[in-house]
């Protein structure tokens, strides 16, 4: 059983036409399932500049070894693909090596991919710094490398017989062995390149470590707004497009909280269901800026149906990282797209409403977040000599300072809100009766 979908194809010719392939069992993925990420993985599609043509949709206990979706389904999808000039299927599912290989033969198409190569794809388009360049690239190396196979005599004279008869190992196999062998050699130069961009990011974290800056991370799932909303608030510059996976780089503003206290906020690389695992291995150093945070903002698209299983994807790979157990706000964005019930989450989760693009509730939610950074500080009184009166300074910049008072000696005395990092540091000037 299943059904195929043709799709109004009046749109820009220039671009790619695709055909998107899933299956679903009907138990532990229901029709719907289906059909909802195959709507995202449309949206994918469009985001690596394709255009899709066709759906095809089964019902299936499970995939077909050596097709996917069976020999009577790729029948059906090859006369489609022939019939609308589609030279690119992309399964929403993770193809073995032999199943592209007899796709492609069956289909009779340029090109067949998977779900994690197409997010490759995009995240290879869209990777602008150079860190995110090389993470791209290992990425891509290390999906592809097991998926290197000869289709043709160029890359493979291997006998069918077995054994070693003579006459059936040529040049051919030896161009596959060495194309194979520079891969490792390549992913072993990557990933010495990243290690080393790595150790100058754990430098500058020491750094940000020892200023006791607090640090808030933006997380959540693609195309939620959170590029859109650092944006809003330090003026950071960041494309925004309604695009899955529009930021890869994370990008780190200071950001002036009201009372005067500096934070750190940082915009991270959206999530999105079944991330491919070398996609998150290779971006693990950038994705640590939320492991390191002191707090969460976990921005949630208010106006998509789907929100709750987008926050639910979040939520487990942020319980992935490490950074599960953080003090977290959770914020609704583009509450002014939804409907006119907004969603609620349990009464233990600290949520707000807002619309970065209208303004509308960002104050209130500067509120909150100010208001859980106080609960990782607490009161102290500090007796700074004069030789230490340069550290004022500190108090002012990592913590709140709410009031001073200069001794007949030169000494200061400051009631201020500290965390517990920076007490330790100044914890000889701390007054304590």
């Amino acid at each position: 059983m299943g059904f195929n979908n043709l799709i109004n194809t009046q749109k820009d010719e220039n671009l790619r036409k695709v055909a998107i392939v899933g299956i679903y069992d009907g138990y532990n993925v229901t029709e719907e399932d289906c059909i909802r990420s195959l709507d995202e993985l449309e949206n994918l599609v469009d985001t690596a500049g394709g255009v899709v043509i066709a759906r095809v949709m089964q019902a299936k206990s499970a995939p077909d070894v050596r097709t996917f979706i069976g020999s009577g389904k790729t029948e059906e999808l090859a006369r489609i693909c022939e019939d609308n000039d589609i030279d690119l299927v992309v399964v929403d599912d993770e193809l073995s090596p032999s199943q592209i290989r007899n796709l492609e033969d069956q289909l009779k198409v340029a090109s067949v991919i998977d779900r994690s190569m197409l997010i490759l794809d995009i995240f290879a388009r869209r990777a602008v710094t150079n860190e995110g360049r090389l993470q791209v690239e290992l990425a891509q190396l290390r999906y592809t490398a097991p998926r290197l196979v000869g289709k043709n005599k160029e890359l493979s004279r291997q006998g069918a017989t077995g054994g070693n008869p003579i006459g059936t190992r040529g040049p051919g196999e030896t161009k596959l062995e060495i194309e194979r062998r520079r891969i490792r050699e390549r992913i072993t130069a990557l990933q010495r390149e990243i290690d080393d961009l790595a150790r100058v990011r754990a430098t500058m974290r020491r750094a940000r470590d020892e200023s006791r800056i607090t640090r808030v991370s933006i997380v959540g799932y693609t195309n939620a707004g959170k590029s859109t909303i650092l944006n809003l608030l330090t003026g950071a510059g960041i494309l925004t497009e309604d695009k899955l996976f529009a930021t890869l780089d994370p990008t780190t503003r200071k950001f002036k909280l009201p009372s005067g206290t500096e934070i750190l906020l940082t915009d991270t690389v959206g999530f999105i269901r079944r991330l491919p695992h070398h996609l998150i291995s290779a971006f693990r150093s950038t994705l640590e800026e939320a492991v390191m945070a002191d707090v969460l903002m976990i921005i949630i698209d208010a106006s998509d149906p789907e929100y709750s299983e987008h926050l639910e994807v979040t939520e487990k790979l942020l319980l992935d990282l490490g950074a599960k157990d953080k003090p977290t706000l959770y914020v609704f964005n583009k509450c002014d797209l939804s409907a006119d019930t907004l969603p609620h989450l349990p009464s233990d989760k600290k949520t707000v409403y807002i619309s970065a693009k209208t303004g509308e509730g960002v104050d209130n939610m500067i509120a909150e977040l100010e208001n859980i950074i106080r609960t990782l500080k607490h009161e102290y009184t500090f007796v700074l000599p004069p030789s230490a009166a340069s550290l004022l300074s500190k108090l002012y910049r990592t913590g709140e300072v709410l009031n001073t008072e200069y001794m007949p000696d030169g000494s200061v005395c400051v009631k201020a809100v500290a965390d517990e990092a920076t007490a330790g540091q100044l914890s000889q000037y701390i007054k304590t009766n």
